[in-house]
């Protein structure tokens, strides 16, 4: 892989990211609602003391002259206030975002760990018995909402089982090896949603994908040659196949956030996802611009991954 194609893909991001926050500050800016609505109502606070407040953040500014204040105030790491949390708002995020991440990519991971192998052995014998079972069983998966095979978790592993926590704790009171084994437990049934939501997804791409590799003269080259056919799944079908299932992953991300949006608010999990939801509940418009900016770069860096992922698998890509 060149240097010059992952500095490629680095300039590309750039205007990427530069637009994403033009669209979502502009959105925001002409959205209905104001953070110091109920400020204003108040007839305990002046209004002088309001209008100085609105003045002070730039409120009634306009909306290029705001955007302009913002990025610049964002390239310097300062990324706003909170109105309804009273602390800078980078510092909510770096409190949130860990779980968030931690969660994602433990459930992406599941979900690959999942959907490789039973995709690609679905997809080496087609409709076999193994073959009707997993398409079965990935439709279900995909079909089913994560709000309710949520629901379904909690209803049977913690109140019919009691096997794990309801809700995910910050405040575990457990120290060592004991903290992790909890922190362990509370995480189990959110990875478990958002990973077999996606890994039933995935096995139906893994599964069209290896079907089209195997049909292709290379591989029948490759088993006339005697080579076993472990290594020919390997070596020549996965890599092949792995391509378009890459772009699926990257493109998926969005979906991805979106149900994690979901499944904090059902486990109670102190993520970013959360913290979203109760910032547009309060018209806290920094931390909401903040925090969709953020989800919007995740999303662009992990699409970078994928391409850089496509020079891997395929060097060719890499040089054109």
């Amino acid at each position: 892989m060149s240097r010059q194609y992952i500095i490629r893909r680095i300039l590309l991001m750039i205007p990427s990211i530069f637009g994403i926050s033009v669209v979502l500050f502009s959105v925001l800016a002409l959205a209905p609602g104001d953070p110091f609505s109920e400020l204003a109502a108040n007839p305990a606070i002046p209004p002088e003391v309001a209008a100085s407040l609105r003045a002070k953040f730039g409120l009634d500014d306009p909306v290029w002259t705001r955007y302009y204040h913002w990025l610049l105030a964002m390239l310097q790491g300062d990324w706003g206030f909170s109105f309804a949390s009273r602390i800078n708002v980078e510092t909510l995020i770096l409190q949130r975002l860990p779980t968030t991440l931690i969660v994602i990519g433990a459930a992406q991971l599941l979900a690959i760990l999942v959907a490789l192998p039973v995709g690609v052995l679905a997809g080496t014998r087609p409709y076999s018995i193994f073959d009707q079972i997993a398409n079965t069983l990935a439709f279900v998966g995909f079909s089913l909402p994560t709000f309710f095979t949520g629901l379904l978790l909690i209803l049977v592993f913690s109140v019919q089982l009691d096997w794990l926590p309801m809700v995910y704790r910050t405040d575990l009171s457990a120290t060592g090896w004991q903290w992790y084994w909890e922190q362990f437990k509370q995480s189990i049934m959110p990875i478990a949603v958002l990973g077999l939501f996606q890994g039933a997804s995935l096995v139906r791409y893994v599964r069209s994908a290896v079907l089209d590799v195997v049909r292709l003269d290379y591989v029948t080259t490759a088993r006339s040659k005697g080579i076993g056919e472990r290594a020919v799944v390997i070596r020549h079908i996965v890599r092949t196949a792995l391509i378009p299932v890459v772009t699926l992953v990257a493109l998926q991300m969005p979906v991805i956030f979106g149900g994690a949006l979901v499944t904090e608010q059902i486990f109670r999990v102190p993520g970013i996802g959360s913290l979203l939801i109760s910032a547009m509940q309060s018209n806290d418009t920094p931390v909401v611009m903040a925090v969709t900016f953020v989800l919007s770069c995740l999303v662009v860096f992990f699409n970078f991954i994928a391409d850089i992922l496509y020079g891997w698998l395929d060097p060719r890509i890499s040089y054109r």
